[in-house]
């Protein structure tokens, strides 16, 4: 049996470490002091109730919410997940630049500047955008492996990418909505005449299709859920600040995103390959009309990096003194900008260092003010306490079969199921998928509120006609967290249906939606 060739040996055990450096850094560069982010709640309860679809996300979410549940749902995995797509998106970029007969400075380049940007930061949260970025990358590299190679199942290989992506999250049509007039005008436009690629349609709409007719089924919640974003959260985006933005997420990388940008344009072994570019414009534009955020666009940019990685590692072969400065300002800048772009600080160390993190827009939140801390910290923060108070009034209940905890927001309702004590507290909510998983087989006796910090009755003087008792249990005195002053009440005995009085604000709700 022959020996491997030494030089695969350097390539693997080079992939290997940036691999395992990338999931490492994802656990290590996270301060202790930080809990789960509100969204990857939801999506961790989401493994509760499976189905074919959800009012937030598609269903992909949940299988690998099923899985983490197996292992123990542990903090581990939840971040072990997302570090995992953020992985495996280095793979396909390695293997783009590998494709391209790239040198294994090349490679070291794409892995270097994907480990040194907001790719990073994506990766330590366990949301659909991690495995979203990774389809992205997914698509380019199996619609590039066609284009050269021609072999049917690369259509295959894509047409399941896209699948995946497309039960990870919608987001992936967009890449769908620049890639098809970007190939309609190359000359790789031949493709529609091939029959696999409908054949590879096929596939996908048959992957796709649970989601699909659950969407129907349930009249589209996920227009719904896009008009609340729109009215809520997109209204407060600022076009010229969505195209900045995509300059700071790769500012470490800048050098080697600008080199695949002009070399797919003006370097002529690349020329077939400009669909890349033009996917890149068209999908930029369609996000502008539409005021998308910022970071939904990340999936484009791994492509890019490889690209501009292998042309570095043509032009700078054997030039060590430009490799070495290259690398130098990659990983330098990245180390300076390492508390922007991670939660390594503390909130006291953030607040300390308010004009740092204001200049470069991070203490800016999605209802359009500046806050004393960026919204992603904040929303890692106060939910352990919160689940304590929640566990304090559940103890006090004697029949908690008659029981029922009602939250504020999904945020609060996943928290406390996250972190209770009693594994079968159930919390629900009015807001998001939990308007959805209310249980109510017996009649409710009493009843745990969970109330936002500007509620307009702290004394629950609504609610006292239809209670023998009501209880503040205490709030939430975390002065970082976003759920600062959220209170936690215990009702006991109702002296009305409290079931038919709380399905007619579901049916409200389910209405008003």
């Amino acid at each position: 049996m022959e020996d491997k060739n030494p030089n695969q040996l350097i390539e693997y055990s080079s992939l290997t470490f940036f691999l395992l450096l990338k999931i490492v850094l994802s656990f290590v560069l996270v301060n202790s002091v930080y809990e789960l982010q509100r969204d990857e709640f939801l999506h961790l309860d989401q493994a509760n109730h499976l189905a074919a679809g959800f009012t937030s996300v598609p269903p992909l979410t949940s299988l690998f919410s099923l899985v983490i549940k197996w292992l123990g749902n542990s903090m581990f995995w939840v971040r072990f997940f997302p570090a995992l797509f953020g992985a495996l998106t280095i793979l396909f970029s390695w293997k783009i630049v590998e494709h391209f007969k790239g040198n294994l400075l090349a490679k070291c380049f794409v892995a270097v500047a994907c480990l040194c940007s907001l790719l990073l930061r994506l990766n330590t949260l366990y949301q659909p955008n991690s495995f979203d970025v990774l389809a992205w990358t997914a698509c380019f590299y199996y619609l590039i492996k066609y284009f050269d190679q021609t072999a049917p199942k690369y259509l295959y290989y894509f047409a399941i990418s896209f699948a995946l992506g497309f039960l990870n999250k919608y987001n992936i049509l967009f890449l769908i909505m620049g890639l098809l007039p970007a190939i309609i005008i190359s000359p790789n436009r031949k493709i529609f005449a091939n029959k696999h690629l409908y054949f590879a349609i096929v596939v996908a709409l048959m992957i796709i299709s649970p989601n699909i007719i659950w969407q129907v089924t349930h009249d589209f919640p996920v227009l719904t859920h896009m008009k609340l974003l729109a009215k809520t959260q997109l209204i407060h985006v600022n076009r010229v600040d969505f195209f900045i933005n995509q300059l700071l997420f790769f500012a470490t990388s800048i050098f080697i995103l600008l080199a695949g940008m002009g070399a797919l344009i003006f370097y002529k072994p690349f020329a077939k390959y400009r669909w890349v570019i033009f996917t890149y414009l068209f999908t930029m534009i369609i996000f502008s009309y539409f005021k998308a955020k910022d970071y939904y666009a990340l999936g484009l940019y791994p492509v890019l990096l490889a690209f501009g990685a292998t042309y570095f590692g043509i032009i700078l072969y054997k030039r060590y003194v430009w490799i070495a400065l290259l690398l130098a300002f990659n990983i330098g800048l990245f180390i300076y900008a390492l508390p922007l772009i991670m939660p390594l600080y503390s909130p006291k160390q953030i607040i300390a260092n308010h004009n740092r993190f204001e200049k470069v827009g991070l203490l800016h939140w999605e209802d359009g003010k500046n806050h004393q801390l960026p919204q992603d910290y904040a929303d890692m923060q106060g939910w352990k306490e919160m689940a304590a108070l929640a566990d304090l009034a559940y103890a006090k209940v004697k029949d908690k079969s008659a029981l029922l905890v009602r939250a504020d927001n999904y945020g609060q309702a996943g928290a406390i199921n996250y972190y209770s004590k009693f594994k079968n507290i159930n919390a629900v909510s009015y807001n998001a998928d939990y308007l959805y998983w209310f249980k109510m087989d017996k009649p409710i006796k009493d009843l745990i509120l969970i109330r936002d910090a500007d509620d307009e009755d702290p004394e629950r003087k609504k609610e006292q006609p239809f209670f023998e008792k009501i209880t503040k249990i205490g709030a939430v005195k975390n002065p970082f967290s976003r759920e600062f002053g959220a209170s936690v009440f215990l009702l006991e005995g109702a002296k009305i249906n409290i079931n038919e009085r709380i399905n007619q604000e579901i049916e409200e709700e389910k209405n008003d939606h």
